[in-house]
């Protein structure tokens, strides 16, 4: 009997609403999920029959699924403690690559790191964002993986070195002062240190020399080699009045295979001097070089805008990378496709792909993850308004199937 389709109708969208809400509770502790809920349209049975006022004369052939409706709004974030760990605080969703190249789109920061060292989901997809350079985001250039351990850093030669020191004013002509030492590094990374020896000449006169040690040169002889030079006069303040006879600091022939150096420094200029003559006892205060040795990624951390800074062992802050953000005209258009993903259809539009705090994107969070977004008091109440509905249809069906066998009795 077609009375049968409507009740049995009903007990179909009643059970794929049951399957709804548990998928729902199903994924409460999911990090990233979205909730979802069905939408449903009555289904009305085509027919040109009218009554006496012309009005149609129709049945009602039962219900239908019209559509399902993904939540997008914002999970709640957890405080991981993990730089691995990302989540966005606003509209977007993360990029990765599978294994076959395909671009997905999470909302899930629950990430790790491979053996590579590159940010993965826990699927492995690798989390794609802009390549960085010796510490410059290009975001003009094709997404790449982003690598966030085994990482050394480029060394820097030194250029600048800087002395904060006092000459004692007392000190006889002839004598020498406390020497000042500190280190400095080659194109290579390699520390050599730099010895500035004071000695007075005359009244308020002193002449220094910088110099490293002989074994760091090549074909150099004695324990130490002169590399700098000068002379240092004062006024009757004690300040720097002018300097003579300088040799800017230059080494070469270093042992390591290094480039030659050219340093400048090391105490400022006169009006502006990092060096001066009182009575106090001869001593430095302050040394200071612009070089840094090679070094290895010790820890790194997520900025608001997805930059990835790294510091190393060598106390070098660099930039990794910059995690890439993606938004949608129509998130509703979004497809589904497990594992936390989504894939883009032509309801959605292309992904529209940038960084993060800009176009409407939101902003990133390191160290936490997004939890899953599904109310349980909520979903309670769907689960017992379906378990109703199914009820209700289920007695359709019964009390259809009693008329149907009193029709047969009827014929016999």
């Amino acid at each position: 009997m077609g009375s049968f389709s409507s009740p049995l109708s009903g007990l179909t969208a009643a059970q794929q609403d049951l399957q709804s809400v548990s998928n729902n509770l199903a994924n409460i502790s999911t990090t990233g999920y979205k909730d979802q809920s069905l939408t449903f349209s009555d289904v009305f049975s085509q027919s040109g029959t009218t009554n006496g006022s012309g009005n149609p004369v129709q049945t009602g052939s039962g219900v239908a699924v019209s559509s399902t409706a993904t939540d997008f709004t914002e999970g709640s974030l957890d405080t991981t403690g993990t730089a691995s760990n990302m989540a966005i605080s606003g509209n977007g969703f993360f990029v990765t690559q599978s294994a076959s190249g395909l671009q997905d789109f999470t909302r899930a920061g629950d990430f790790t790191t491979n053996s590579a060292g590159q940010l993965v989901t826990p699927n492995g997809e690798l989390v794609l964002g802009f390549p960085a350079v010796n510490g410059v985001v290009n975001t003009s250039a094709a997404l790449q993986p982003l690598k966030v351990n085994s990482i050394t850093s480029p060394a820097a030669a030194s250029t600048t070195v800087g002395i904060t020191a006092n000459l004692d004013s007392s000190t006889a002509v002839g004598d020498t002062a406390t020497s000042s030492t500190l280190s400095i590094y080659d194109s290579l990374g390699t520390a050599h240190t730099l010895t500035v020896s004071y000695t007075k000449t005359a009244a308020n006169t002193w002449t220094y020399t910088a110099s490293v040690p002989s074994s760091d040169l090549t074909g150099a002889t004695g324990t130490s080699t002169v590399v700098g030079s000068g002379t240092l006069s004062f006024d009757t303040s004690g300040a720097l009045a002018s300097t003579s006879n300088v040799v800017p600091i230059s080494i070469s022939n270093l042992n390591d295979g290094a480039a030659a150096m050219a340093v400048s420094g090391p105490f400022g200029t006169v009006g502006n001097s990092t060096i001066t003559q009182t009575s106090l006892a001869s001593a430095t205060s302050a040394t200071s070089t612009d070089g840094l040795a090679s070094g290895t990624l010790s820890s790194y951390s997520v900025n608001k805008d997805g930059t990835i800074e790294g510091t190393f062992s060598s106390g070098k802050t660099l930039v990794l990378g910059q995690v890439a953000v993606a938004s949608f005209a129509n998130t509703q258009g979004l497809v589904n496709t497990s594992n936390n993903n989504y894939q883009p259809t032509a309801a959605s539009g292309s992904a529209v792909i940038g960084i993060a705090g800009t176009g409407g994107r939101g902003t990133i969070i390191g160290g936490s993850v997004e939890q899953s977004n599904v109310d349980i008091a909520s979903e309670f109440a769907k689960l017992i308004q379906a378990q109703q509905a199914y009820s209700a249809n289920a007695k359709s069906v019964t009390t259809f199937n009693q008329l149907s066998q009193a029709t047969l009795s009827m014929l016999q």
